[in-house]
């Protein structure tokens, strides 16, 4: 039996467990539904896969039974249950989200059956900042509960620790924001060491700027795509003219370019672009024909590319069509945070000595080109420019009203 096995839930492509075996953890036993993700789980690693794809359907007796592994033996049970239910996107469409009341919420109820029956030294939840919107902490306290059952029946001290952790602040090349839940099984408490990336305007920057997406995928520049990767839909000839870093808010009063869309309007990520000289934006997982981040060459990102953002190394290689890549990388945990977690947790729950630096982190380029020229709007899109109106608010536009009548 390995030294420190994992029981994964909800593994995906394999970003989180990625970087917690690098870290030196062990994955015992993985569960997850999509077949292409337990494709992309079988051509890259040679984990064990449940019989039983389904977190609310796997039993523990059998899921322990196919880990080899016995209550108290599991070092972590590692898992991001489905994050849709508290979105952000719910929250700037609708003014709120179904949050518990979405069936798919029920994911954290057996993700704790599983911690329950399997009592690892320590577990790792991942999830949307959306989970801990401040008045809006149901899933927190829905795991505190389960936390607190488990210590009563069982007489452990598993102690949540919540940690916002932003990606780029540790030299990921995209800002990414999630929620983590750490507990350990002895109630020791653990800290994240500080951030080792800066954003280049602050002073700490001297120390480490943060990693740009050209540090990521400068090097695949060159590289001709078909049309395949074109963008499609009737904002695809507005694209080229939105500037390298920006995205539709440059069409409106308050931007640079011509007054076509009311000030927050669209969601953050309608016509989004890379910039160079910074960090990707987060990837979406079902983005829609206008939702970015796009490539600075106005088009979209490559599947290599969007693995490059997240982390992955280039030897890891993805199945299904374009669409479920992009589903599978947009909610993977880069592995680097994984190796950040894995790393750390080693270290305070272990008692090992442990190099916290990261092998997934890209190196930074010597030069970083110019931004990408713009092209002028369209004649097309010129005559429907009318200085519209800003949105009102979150929830009180159009769609979160409708739903309310």
């Amino acid at each position: 039996m390995s030294q420190r096995p994992i029981i994964s839930l909800f593994t995906g492509a394999g970003g989180l467990d990625l970087g917690l075996e690098v870290a030196g953890f062990d994955v015992a036993l993985a569960v997850e539904n999509e077949p292409d993700c337990l494709a992309t789980i079988r051509k890259n690693t040679d984990w064990s896969i449940s019989s039983t794809t389904d977190v609310t359907q796997v039993k523990t007796k059998h899921l322990l039974s196919e880990a080899g592994l016995k209550p108290g033996e599991a070092a972590l049970v590692a898992g991001g249950p489905p994050c849709q239910p508290f979105s952000k996107a719910g929250y700037w469409a609708n003014g709120d989200s179904k949050r518990l009341n979405d069936r798919r919420a029920d994911t954290i109820t057996h993700y704790f059956r599983i911690v329950r029956a399997a009592l690892p030294r320590a577990i790792i939840f991942e999830n949307v900042r959306g989970i801990g919107f401040r008045d809006k902490t149901e899933a927190l306290g829905l795991i505190e509960t389960e936390l607190k059952k488990i210590n009563r029946s069982h007489g452990t001290k598993y102690e949540p620790v919540y940690l916002n952790v932003n990606a780029a602040d540790f030299g990921v090349p995209q800002t990414r924001e999630r929620l983590f839940v750490v507990a350990n099984r002895d109630g020791r408490p653990f800290e994240l060491p500080p951030p080792t990336h800066f954003p280049v305007e602050r002073p700490e920057a001297a120390l480490s700027r943060y990693t740009t997406a050209w540090d990521a995928i400068g090097d695949l520049d060159s590289i001709r795509h078909g049309e395949e990767l074109s963008m499609r839909g009737k904002w695809s000839d507005l694209l080229p003219s939105v500037p390298e870093g920006r995205n539709y808010l440059w069409h409106t009063r308050r931007g640079g370019g011509v007054p076509l869309f009311g000030w927050r309007t669209r969601y953050w990520s309608f016509l989004l672009k890379l910039k160079k000289s910074q960090p990707s934006w987060t990837l979406q997982a079902s983005p829609g024909p206008a939702t970015g981040p796009f490539h600075w060459r106005n088009r979209l990102l490559s599947e290599r590319e969007m693995a490059r953002i997240q982390t992955f190394p280039d030897c890891h290689e993805f199945c299904g069509n374009y669409r479920s890549i992009t589903r599978q990388i947009g909610n993977a945990v880069p592995p680097a945070i994984g190796e950040l977690f894995g790393r750390t947790m080693i270290k305070q729950f272990f008692d090992e000595t442990m190099d916290t630096s990261l092998t997934f982190i890209p190196k930074f380029s010597k030069t970083i080109p110019r931004a990408h020229p713009r092209r002028p709007v369209p004649e097309k899109f010129k005559m429907r420019a009318r200085n519209p109106d800003a949105h009102p608010g979150n929830g009180r536009g159009p769609r979160a009203l409708s739903q309310r009548s």
